[in-house]
């Protein structure tokens, strides 16, 4: 009987797996859409549900949840602030997962995470942000 196996253990620890969902989470927020093997998308996606969830909720308890969760505040003020707005309306189901092909080094099955009705001009808009400063500081 398999009472209680509910995820993908990935061939990590308890923790490696935590601390790699959380930074995937993080990194799904910034970017609404990333690029990983197709079995830790499969695992990340519900993680991400529960997360967005939490936001629209959009308390204290809720926001507390999500920090011990994915652990960067900055991701934290988005998700509240931006993404638990966007999905009020939506009553699951904010992530979606395109098979993308295999990786090119080991034929691992690859696939692309996104959320749903995501932002495209988040896609590294970070970046595009830091290469503008650093433009900025040459020109001086």
């Amino acid at each position: 009987m398999r009472h209680g196996i509910a995820h993908r253990k990935l061939n990590r620890t308890t923790t490696h797996r935590k601390a790699m969902l959380a930074n995937m989470a993080a990194s799904l927020i910034e970017h609404e859409q990333i690029v990983t093997t197709l079995p830790k998308a499969k695992e990340l996606a519900p993680f991400m549900d529960k997360l967005i969830t939490l936001a629209k909720r959009g308390d204290l308890h809720g926001r507390r949840q999500a920090m011990s969760k994915v652990r960067n505040e900055a991701q934290v003020k988005k998700l509240f602030d931006t993404l638990g707005e966007r999905y009020t309306e939506r009553s699951g189901g904010y992530t979606r997962v395109l098979k993308a092909g295999f990786r090119h080094g080991d034929n691992a099955p690859m696939a692309v995470i996104e959320l749903v009705d995501r932002d495209p001009s988040a896609k590294g808009a970070v970046d595009r942000a830091r290469l503008e400063a650093e433009g900025d500081m040459t020109d001086e």
